[in-house]
């Protein structure tokens, strides 16, 4: 296993103590000082890895895309068929991991910052566009033509679904969002064929 330097475990610490400090305050309005104090370091030092309370949130950002993603690619890893790989996706955005309240608070901040920060703006881009292209991929084998319209749907159920789920009262209902948009899926595939 390589061996992690001094810097890059300051980075990793600052970027958790990031998203823990979102998740303690339920906002994005939160001061380098806090995130600081959260990792147990200076300002200074926190300011001198990532520059702004931006970068160290976008720095979040990048970290909560990153390891979706590689969750994704493992699962993916797992399973042969096109329709096995679209219930993977489904899988892993809707795992009940993906509830867990600081994963929750940090997801719902980013679609909201989004709507603030151009670069906050661009790394939503970049998953909706990897996340539709995945989809698309897949469909196209068994829907043909019909792929980029139940992408779109499928790709806007999750993230629905998910939205919807992650703001209920009591705890989330993972298993009944990914249902859901399985019964969609089988729908969709069944008509066009």
């Amino acid at each position: 296993m390589p061996k992690i330097g001094v810097e890059d475990y300051r980075r990793k610490s600052l970027i958790s103590a990031t998203l823990h400090t979102i998740q303690d305050k339920g906002t994005i309005d939160i001061r380098v000082s806090d995130i600081a104090s959260h990792a147990g370091v200076s300002s200074a030092l926190a300011h001198h890895y990532f520059g702004s309370k931006e970068q160290l949130i976008l720095a979040a950002l990048r970290h909560l895309l990153s390891d979706f993603r590689a969750v994704v690619i493992i699962e993916l890893s797992k399973v042969d068929t096109p329709r096995e790989r679209l219930s993977a996706i489904i899988s892993t955005s809707l795992s009940q991991s993906q509830f867990q309240s600081e994963n929750v608070t940090a997801w719902l901040i980013f679609y909201a910052h989004a709507q603030k920060s151009r670069e906050a703006q661009k790394l939503l881009r970049v998953y909706i566009k990897r996340l539709q292209s995945n989809l698309r991929y897949y469909l196209k084998p068994l829907v043909g033509d019909k792929s980029q319209e139940i992408a779109e749907i499928i790709g806007s159920l999750i993230d629905g679904l998910f939205i919807r789920q992650a703001l209920r009262f009591e705890k989330a209902n993972a298993e009944f969002a990914r249902a859901l948009i399985e019964g969609c899926l089988d729908l969709h595939i069944s008509v066009v064929r």
